[in-house]
């Protein structure tokens, strides 16, 4: 590991921590939960696709 994947990574991890402490703190249930993981990966994805196809033809 170089310093700049040091970096990156321990960028990676405080970011994720934030995440998971605001949905800790949010105390949610694990169907609530499991359904919002489910809506950001269907963004993602759809963005994504977005990218990509716009990629391919331009």
């Amino acid at each position: 590991m170089n310093g700049d994947t040091t970096v990156q990574m321990i960028w990676f991890v405080g970011a994720f921590a934030l995440v998971l402490s605001s949905l800790a703190a949010r105390r949610l249930n694990l169907a609530d939960g499991l359904k919002m993981a489910l809506a950001w990966v269907a963004i993602l994805a759809l963005v994504f696709l977005v990218v990509r196809t716009w990629q391919l033809f331009a």
